[in-house]
């Protein structure tokens, strides 16, 4: 259902080895991020190769290697991303973490969370209890009643499904559940499915589309194909894989934008939370009022020449790479690092609580991060990396 925080990776050091840019380019990159010299783009290998690769980077336990290396070097070839020991590892940490290196893994309790979730939306809904039993007792297309479907479901896919089933057949659902899906995340890498929506309208997605993108993230090829552009097909400004794990569970640039939080709050004595989040967000939209990170920013405004429209201006473009080609953000770190003494870190692993109806326990972005590199690092090994 909901994945781990407000969002839904990263690895390669200094940015995931995409295509060769231009001269001048790389020169702001370097001036901006502060990030060395990418090592020259490794020559292609045949497919052959590259499956054999992955296969032997697998770890041992795994069953069907061959079809589990096929989709991922698929996916790495279809995001025109190189076969590097760290490209490949990186995918292969957070499937092992999200799923275990299961297409369609069971959520334990998955019936119980289910209801719970049926029962907030009833009640948001306003319809009576005995209206929503009556509907959830009519059979589906499979023979059974919803009610006995939802008691015996046990993995995200058979639930979104039944929803899926639901909304589609009775007349209650439309308006009671109308597109809210309450299976947000799915497949080998719980990668978020509002994130491969897009990534499809963007991209063009390498398989046939048997029924919608939705159905796609549930199974094996697709799953890796959008956890991997999830977490490696964008340019990020870091030196570690793990602050691109921790971008995989909280969002794009939530690293980046938690090491700015920390050095505003090092400048202005105001402490924020470093969760990465700039702007305050209704959803997936940026809201007009001011929150705690940019009014700190506005304290700062005489030290750095920028007016607050000048700052929101810059602000609306933290969920976007080129925010460390803003003003805004080369003149708050040239601030920091000279009060500093040295350069101050440039990605932070955000301090988020994961909120989860899956979680039985308290866990954190950085928790996460922490997991996935420790696999990453495993999988180096097998690498002889």
């Amino acid at each position: 259902m909901v994945p781990h925080v407000a969002g839904a990776g990263t690895s390669a050091p200094h940015r995931i080895l995409r295509p060769p840019v231009r001269a001048a380019a790389l020169a702001v990159a370097l001036v901006l991020a502060g990030c060395a010299v990418e090592p020259p783009r490794p020559p292609p290998i045949p497919a052959s190769e590259g499956r054999a690769f992955v296969a032997r980077l697998l770890p041992a336990h795994v069953r069907d290697r061959p079809g589990w290396a096929t989709d991922v070097y698929a996916a790495i070839a279809a995001l025109d991303l190189p076969a590097t020991a760290e490209n490949v590892c990186a995918i292969l940490a957070v499937t092992e973490q999200e799923s275990s290196y299961r297409a369609d893994p069971p959520v334990p309790g998955l019936p119980a969370i289910a209801w719970k979730e049926i029962e907030r939306q009833r009640e948001r809904a306003g319809i009576p209890r005995a209206v929503l039993d009556a509907a959830l007792a009519l059979e589906s297309p499979d023979g059974r009643s919803y009610k006995a479907r939802l008691d015996a479901v046990r993995t995200e896919r058979a639930l979104s499904a039944i929803f899926e089933d639901f909304i589609g057949i009775v007349p209650l659902a439309k308006p009671f559940l109308a597109s809210r899906n309450p299976v947000r995340t799915g497949g080998p890498m719980q990668v978020s499915i509002a994130f491969a929506e897009a990534h499809a309208r963007a991209r063009p997605y390498p398989y046939p589309i048997e029924r919608d993108v939705r159905h796609e993230v549930f199974t094996r090829r697709g799953g890796l194909y959008f956890g991997t552009a999830h977490l490696l097909d964008y340019a990020a400004p870091y030196d570690r894989h793990l602050h691109r794990f921790a971008d995989f569970n909280a969002g794009r640039y939530a690293s980046r934008n938690a090491a700015f939080q920390r050095a505003v709050t090092g400048l202005t004595g105001i402490p924020l939370a470093l969760d990465g989040d700039l702007l305050r967000y209704d959803g997936e939209r940026a809201v007009r009022e001011s929150g705690h990170t940019e009014s700190a920013v506005r304290v700062l405004g005489g030290r750095i020449d920028m007016n607050a429209a000048e700052i929101r201006r810059d602000l609306e473009r933290a969920r976007e790479a080129d925010f460390e080609r803003t003003r805004l953000y080369a003149r708050v770190f040239d601030l920091a690092d000279r009060a500093a003494g040295k350069r101050v870190p440039r990605a932070v692993v955000p301090d988020i609580p994961l909120r989860s109806p899956k979680f039985t326990r308290p866990l954190t972005t950085a928790w996460f991060a922490q997991r996935v590199q420790t696999r990453f690092a495993a999988c180096l090994g097998r690498a002889g990396a």
